[in-house]
């Protein structure tokens, strides 16, 4: 599929204009520049158009090393991963010595550049467009990406650059198809493809400096998410999709969650928004925690937050290369979790390290485990057998000398199990005999680290209602 890249200095309007070709809010847009940080990839329509658009980090003049070096680095990246590129310039602002700059890296690299004038409401971005014509790349588009402006012009220029590349690809693929004799070779005819399997979806959650972007770009081979020593330089909930190992999946990088009395930034709030929104749409929430510091007070309310949403979890325990009784440590880590999380019991915690990869294909196949548990489904004789089993050798208490009957129970639906049990008084069964049942259900039916919800009704008692014979 056709990619474009948007890049341009801070603020132009990029995010806002990849949110509309996209036709939601999944870029981060605020008035301070800078907001976008990662590259953010995502399925766009315009018209009769459909093709991948890249959200990428304002382009700025500073040190390859530092965070805004980086960040740059990233976006040229998205230029070479991309068919063409919308440089946006701002109409308000005018031509700045930073457009001409990049302007002049875009060519360097060859890239097909489309001209962007964002901001050109009305009349006023007349004599920005007209000046974009220095900077050597054709026709400028006026447009406002915030008000839907100009989609017509920017549907034109998108057109004929795909034609381009599309011409330019079946010349490339003529060119396979011709055997070195000059021959069309009928034996490698193009087997069609069935219909790809839908990724599993994972959101990587913890506090800030986890490790998480590391460890995606680790698990991808690659620097696809900006990293560094600078804590909470994640700000989108950015997704990656990937074939791990033969398993097709789109792993969201989060923003680092910080105490909810520290979150105070407007921008802050946004970014921890949208990994609550990742978390609420993932199938398996890997919880990142520290080697050095696990389980402290946000670690264990990010977990109980992915507990309460229903999704299955489970716990990486990052820079395991510098644990030195790596035996004794796992043990204690797995004992102190299942105590302070009893709700999540069985939940793996796996030991990984982001920086040399250690431990990566545990990881992977827990997530394929928790996943498969997530999504286990008990037939209904099963578990009523396994009622009966459990209320024969532990049987419910007797209120007031009143006998609770469990009369049955079936799964109501699964992602993540769900379960309906009938008895005669679901109103005073304790609750310490709810959870005996759900974390029998748990051990029973391997169902570790799944989230589990059994709901109560009251059996139909054929006596309600009647009068009693004298």
């Amino acid at each position: 599929m056709f990619k474009l890249a948007i890049v341009g200095r801070p603020n132009v309007g990029k995010s806002t204009l990849f949110n509309r070709l996209v036709g939601k809010r999944l870029a981060l847009v605020d008035d301070q520049p800078g907001v976008t940080r990662d590259l953010r990839e995502a399925e766009a329509r315009l018209g009769d158009l459909q093709f991948m658009v890249i959200d990428t980090a304002g382009l700025e003049e500073a040190d390859a090393e530092s965070l805004p070096g980086r960040m740059r680095a990233l976006t040229e990246r998205a230029v070479d991963m991309a068919d063409a590129s919308l440089f946006l310039v701002d109409a308000r602002a005018g031509l700045l010595p930073q457009d001409a700059t990049f302007a002049e890296i875009l060519r360097r690299k060859g890239a097909r550049v489309l001209l962007g004038v964002n901001k050109a409401e009305g009349r006023q971005g007349a004599d920005a467009a007209l000046e974009g014509w220095s900077l050597g790349f054709g026709q400028p588009i006026p447009l406002s990406a915030e008000h839907g402006e100009g989609m017509g012009d920017l549907y034109t220029a998108l057109q004929e650059a795909m034609q381009e590349v599309e011409a330019q690809r079946a010349a490339g693929a003529v060119d396979l198809e011709i055997d070195e004799d000059g021959a069309f070779d009928e034996d490698d005819e193009a087997i069609e493809p069935g219909a790809p399997e839908k990724p599993i979806q994972i959101a990587v959650v913890g506090r800030p400096n986890a490790g998480k972007s590391t460890l995606i770009n680790k698990i991808l081979g690659e620097d696809r998410l900006l990293t560094g020593p600078e804590a909470g330089i994640t700000r989108d909930a950015i997704s990656v999709e990937i074939d791990w190992a033969g398993s097709r999946m789109r792993i969201f990088d989060t923003a680092g969650m910080r105490k909810k009395a520290r979150v105070q930034e407007k921008l802050e709030k946004l970014s921890v928004s949208d990994g609550l929104r990742a978390v609420k749409f993932a199938e398996v929430v890997v919880v990142l925690v520290d080697a050095d510091k696990p389980f402290e007070t946000q670690d264990l309310r990010i977990a109980d937050l992915a507990e309460r949403e229903g999704r299955a979890v489970v716990i990486g325990v990052n820079k395991w290369d510098l644990v030195e009784d790596r035996q004794g440590a796992l043990k204690l880590l797995t004992d102190e979790f299942q105590r302070l999380m009893p709700q999540l019991s069985g939940t793996p915690v796996v030991p990984v390290s982001a920086l040399s990869g250690e431990g990566l294909e545990r990881l992977r196949a827990a997530i394929l485990k928790a996943r498969s548990r997530w999504e286990m489904r008990i037939s209904t004789a099963k578990l009523n057998q396994w009622l009966g089993e459990m209320t024969s050798s532990h049987p419910p208490p007797a209120p007031g000398g009143r006998r609770i009957k469990l009369r049955y129970m079936t799964q109501a639906k699964t992602r993540p199990p769900t379960f309906i049990a009938f008895c005669s008084r679901p109103e005073v069964l304790p609750d310490s005999y709810k959870r005996f049942l759900v974390n029998g259900l748990r051990r029973d039916f391997g169902m570790q680290g799944t989230p589990i919800r059994l709901a109560w009704r009251k059996g139909e008692n054929p006596y309600e209602g009647k009068r009693k014979k004298r």
